[in-house]
């Protein structure tokens, strides 16, 4: 028989003798406390698109205004993400999600107080920056209660939030904005956002699996990791990390879309009552979360049959946003119906798979250490499309002769940056090698080598 081949290099797995014992019932309260943080996560950041109509009404805003106050949400949201990853060795997991969700329900507030363009902008300029580390900082406090081992399942859940979050609080939402107004969602989800803050602060806690907590500071000074650090040049310029930011940045362009402008698109080239636009939302969500629950057994296995990282992890969510282009750009060309509704929910829901297998994928080659801030690297640069997406829409739908027009001008170009980012990740994730590549680099290097002063990685 041939051999299996061997594990890839983790590089941030405890010793036998270090490893805590697993606490199954705390690892899985603070799941599921971070599953609801990131579903009320979605929801903040969904909401000005599904009340874009009555807001363009009342205020009478143009598409390209509109445009302007949803990117307006990632003027601070990558750079908040970066800043944050890095501070996270030195931040409670506990106190920086507390803070972060706070601030997402203090951020609907002035649009309450003022129904005007600045008030949006305020707003959204504010939650984005609570929110862009939001996703790996959760991630990160996820794994602290995981061993290296069991996070498959976890991280998908985790993920999965994000079409929960569509999937309940689109109707949800919808409901409020057409019984009670739309200023009455905004109020809803400030509630929401301070009520899970008040809980987490009381049931969340960092678990055990942090090799950064797992040393006194004193003994972090007088005796650097055995591991190591890697440059962080080296480590950004890895093929597996390069591989993971271009899946992320192709998957988060579709979820950008469907956020700040599919509502609309349902409703106005659709001919969808606010309802039933939110009924298909919640449909595409539905795929979503199909298809990442069924991600975990499939990943556990592919690798139970010795099937390698780069075509257990990589590859897969390479081709999710290849399919998901794919469909993107036949959008325009298929006619009303069933059809298109099958290809806006594959182009909006297939690439969701790449969501936790990117920081998989990230985290198989980072030390533990680093993988907070490589998580907030990752997560700042995935997440651009952010800023791009909804205001480059708004121009091509001011510009067009007809809105539909302008529509398949944006679907076109998503189409092209899903295809390119998908082919990248295909030909460039490969985490075992890469990982055994890093780790005879910090073999190589003397002690200490990849850091600056006690226990702070170099300025790379």
């Amino acid at each position: 028989m041939p051999s299996q081949p061997s594990p890839p290099p983790v590089l941030d797995r405890l010793d036998p003798l270090e490893a805590p014992a697993f606490d199954r019932r705390r690892a899985w309260t603070v799941t599921a406390l971070i599953v609801t943080f990131t579903v009320v996560n979605f929801a903040d950041k969904s909401v000005l698109g599904l009340a874009a109509g009555p807001i363009m009404r009342e205020l009478d805003i143009s598409h390209g205004t509109y445009g302007l106050i949803s990117s307006s949400y990632s003027v601070l949201f990558s750079l908040s993400g970066l800043l944050v990853g890095f501070f996270s060795s030195r931040i409670s997991s506990r106190v920086l999600l507390f803070v972060m969700c706070l601030v997402w329900g203090v951020a609907q507030l002035p649009v309450l107080i003022v129904a005007a363009v600045p008030a949006l902008v305020v707003g959204r300029v504010l939650l984005g920056a609570a929110e862009g580390p939001a996703t790996p900082m959760s991630m990160h406090a996820l794994y602290k209660w995981f061993p290296a081992g069991r996070r498959g399942l976890p991280s998908a859940l985790q993920i999965s939030g994000a079409a929960l979050g569509t999937l309940v609080a689109a109707p949800l939402v919808t409901w409020l904005i057409t019984s009670f107004g739309w200023r009455s969602a905004f109020a809803a989800l400030a509630v929401v956002s301070v009520t899970w803050s008040a809980v987490w602060w009381f049931l969340g806690h960092d678990g055990p699996y942090d090799r950064t907590q797992q040393r006194s500071a004193d003994a972090a000074r007088a005796e650097p990791e055995a591991r190591g650090r890697v440059p962080y040049r080296r480590l950004l310029l890895c093929g597996t990390v390069i591989g993971s930011v271009a899946s992320a940045f192709g998957a988060q362009w579709a979820m950008t879309l469907s956020q700040a402008w599919l509502p609309s698109y349902l409703q106005t080239e659709m001919a969808m009552s606010p309802g039933t636009a939110a009924s298909t939302l919640s449909t595409v969500s539905g795929l979503s979360f199909l298809l990442l629950l069924a991600l975990s057994p499939a990943v556990d296995r592919l690798t139970r049959r010795g099937v390698s990282s780069r075509w257990s992890t990589g590859v897969p969510q390479g081709v999710a946003v290849l399919c998901a282009g794919t469909a993107m750009a036949l959008i325009p060309l298929a006619g009303p119906g069933a059809g298109r509704i099958a290809l806006i929910a594959i182009a909006f829901g297939a690439h969701s798979i790449a969501f936790p297998l990117h920081y998989m994928t990230a985290a198989a080659v980072a030390p533990g250490a680093q993988r907070g801030a490589l998580f907030g690297i990752v997560a700042a640069t995935g997440t651009l499309p952010a800023l791009l997406a909804p205001s480059l829409t708004g121009r091509f739908l001011d510009s067009a002769a007809s809105s539909g027009a302008g529509y398949a001008r944006s679907f076109a170009l998503a189409s092209a940056v899903m295809i390119v980012c998908g082919l990248v990740a295909v030909l460039l994730i490969r985490p075992a090698r890469d990982a055994a590549r890093l780790a005879a680099f910090r073999q190589a290097e003397p002690s200490g080598a990849g850091t600056s002063g006690p226990g702070k990685p170099l300025a790379q």
